[in-house]
Parts: C-alpha cells; sequence; structure tokens
C-alpha cells in the first residue's frame, strides 16, 4: 500500500519519516520524496496513527488525488533542484509528462488552481532558494553556481534572482540575514 505525504523536501524529511515509520512499527518498501510503500494494506486505525504522528514532524497526509498530484508534481521539482548531478534533456514540461504519465495542459491548471502559482514560477522559486543556500555557504562562485544549476549563463542566473528576491546575488551575499525560505513553505 502507498501514501502520499506532504512537505517531504529533502533527504532529511525521507529518513525522518522512515524512522519514525519504522519506530511505530511498521513494515516499508520504499520511502522517497512525498511518498511510503508499506508491505501490507493499512486500516483507517493505522492511517489515523501514522497521520497523527507524522503531523508532529510537520508531515500531513494527502487524500484526494489532486493533491497527490500535486505532491508528486513538486516532488519531482525539488529533486532536479536537490539533486543538481541530474539534468534533464528536454523542457520541463516534457519531463514532468514523461514521469507523471498526464497531459500538461492538465498538470498547469491543476498546479496553477490549487498553488496560485505557475509550475514554471514554482520551479524558478526552487532554483533561486538553491543559489541562496549555495551563495550562503560561499563554496562556489556565481560562475559556477549557474552550471550546477543549469542557467544558461551568469546573467540568466541574476535575472532571475533579482525578481524573485528584489536583490541581486552580490547585495544578497553580503546581507548579514540571509532570507532563505524553507522549501515546504514555497
Amino acid at each position: 500500500m502507498k501514501l502520499f505525504v506532504k512537505n517531504m523536501v529533502c533527504n532529511r524529511c525521507i529518513l525522518v519519516v522512515k524512522s519514525e515509520l519504522e519506530q511505530l512499527g511498521f513494515e516499508l518498501l520504499d520511502v522517497k520524496l512525498g511518498e511510503v510503500q508499506f508491505s501490507k494494506p493499512l486500516d483507517d486505525v493505522e492511517k489515523k496513527l501514522i497521520s497523527n504522528h507524522l503531523e508532529k514532524f510537520g508531515f500531513e497526509l494527502l487524500g484526494d488525488k489532486n493533491s497527490q498530484l500535486i505532491e508528486k508534481i513538486k516532488a519531482i521539482l525539488i529533486d532536479l533542484t536537490q539533486n543538481t548531478e541530474k539534468t534533464i534533456d528536454c523542457k520541463l514540461s516534457d519531463h514532468l509528462v514523461r514521469n507523471l504519465n498526464k497531459d500538461y495542459s492538465k498538470l498547469s491548471n491543476l498546479f496553477s488552481e490549487i498553488e496560485g502559482i505557475s509550475i514554471e514560477k514554482y520551479f524558478i522559486n526552487l532554483r533561486i532558494e538553491k543559489v541562496k543556500e549555495l551563495i550562503f555557504y560561499d563554496e562556489l562562485s556565481l560562475s559556477e553556481i549557474a552550471i550546477v544549476l543549469n542557467f544558461s549563463n551568469v546573467a540568466h542566473l541574476s535575472n532571475q534572482f533579482k525578481k524573485v528576491t528584489g536583490f541581486s546575488p552580490s547585495y544578497f551575499k553580503t546581507m548579514k540575514n540571509n532570507k532563505r525560505i524553507q522549501l515546504d513553505k514555497l
């Protein structure tokens, strides 16, 4: 049986969900961004126990198909952003269609209707948060960040950064209180 979990945005989230469910005594087949696969079917009491327990950590079980689809879209986009070694050889829309087996216009309309933002803007926001993280760690130059995150060049990265944050990446770097946003808050 598979359950879909909202707010799983990173590998640490996967570890927390896996650890907590195993501590509750559940046998798991797989845990990945946004979903948990159990070795056996769950009854309503077990689902409620899981829901209540995971809520303590900021996670939420998803019931309806639309919410599950939105979380799958987010999981794919977050995975593309966080796993910088992954690149796609096609347009983002084609990548989503290929992974979700759904018409992109339906995905796009549903996402915009429920989230109040387009898939593309959401993906840009994720990438900018990753840029902020990399700037904060100060291990890569802006040119290297542009390459790692598949921006066409530094100017493109800078323009996107300024559109989203209102600051240039250079100015952001000098700010004492770098305003990063948790991915589950986007």
